[in-house]
């Protein structure tokens, strides 16, 4: 596996973990459709919104620093019921196990990176620096506006983990894959565009059975505005406290802001980025869907 190691995550910790025949590892880029994912499977595995726990007790974010690897690697060995795992991890990073099941979603990066800003002003920074056992900065910092996080997004600066190449590049290590009968690529524009077709297009990759009324169910139970009024349940880590409103977590989920939001510069350079270092099948794919 490629090494993948930052401040808040290290996928070293899949090492020695003990995958079960059926598991399903949902491995996609920040803010682009993870936790959408992660309640669609939940619905299908256990029929419907009522679960055994929340959402973020139950699909661990494997890679993540925030409890030891050997409580995330417990957690997951305790449970019954069939174990979805969560990863920001690209594939080359991830154990590939013929009888896992491997889930990415893709969204125009553009979208996500938007999303992206709101979701860390919605952090509660102080309480993720406790539980990554690490001190928040003495000297508060420079609040930098949108454009400049976008300036910093778009060229790399101090996030090499996200930015542009890297959703990128996390993006090519499925395409390159997708052929594989365990991996499989939804988007989510499709999930905007026809979600109760694609819970039925999960449930085939997952070999879970469905009828097409209870994809329609299960698809009123994926909604933004239910998972909004179950947010302190469905939101990533609410049982620790890392969000300032965890109900905000779930701020919109619309597509389309990039084009208000960054400016004909920035434009100009993730298009030239895209024309340089990605496959046009693969953009395309990133930035439509298979709809």
């Amino acid at each position: 596996m490629r090494e993948y190691r930052e401040r808040d995550a290290d996928n070293a910790r899949w090492q020695g973990f003990a995958f079960r025949p059926g598991d399903i590892v949902i491995d996609v880029p920040s803010k682009s459709g993870t936790t959408w994912t992660q309640l669609l499977v939940a619905l299908l595995i256990f029929d419907g919104p009522v679960f055994p726990e929340s959402l973020g007790r139950m699909s661990l974010w494997m890679d993540q620093c925030i409890r030891p690897v050997e409580e995330a690697h417990a957690a997951f060995g305790a449970q019954t019921h069939r174990r979805f795992i969560k990863s920001h991890t690209p594939l080359d990073g991830v154990p590939i196990v013929d009888d896992v099941r491997y889930v990415c979603v893709g969204r125009d990066p553009r979208d996500a990176a938007i999303s992206m800003i709101h979701h860390g002003d919605n952090m509660n920074r102080e309480r993720f620096s406790e539980l990554l056992g690490t001190q928040p900065d003495v000297a508060p910092q420079p609040r930098l506006s949108d454009e400049e996080r976008l300036d910093r997004w778009i060229d790399d600066g101090d996030f090499p983990s996200w930015s542009v190449r890297s959703t990128f590049h996390h993006y090519a290590t499925f395409w390159e894959r997708r052929h594989l009968p365990n991996v499989a690529l939804f988007h989510f524009a499709d999930y905007q565009r026809d979600l109760p077709g694609e819970i039925l297009r999960l449930a085939d990759h997952l070999r879970i059975e469905i009828s097409e009324s209870g994809a329609a169910e299960l698809a009123a139970e994926a909604s933004l505005e239910r998972a909004r009024s179950r947010a302190t349940d469905i939101a990533p880590e609410a049982h620790l406290g890392v969000w300032k409103d965890p109900s905000r977590f779930f701020r919109d989920g619309t597509s389309g802001q990039w084009r208000t939001a960054m400016t004909a510069a920035q434009q100009d350079r993730y298009s030239q980025i895209i024309a340089d270092l990605v496959p046009a099948d693969l953009a395309h794919w990133m930035h439509h869907g298979a709809g």
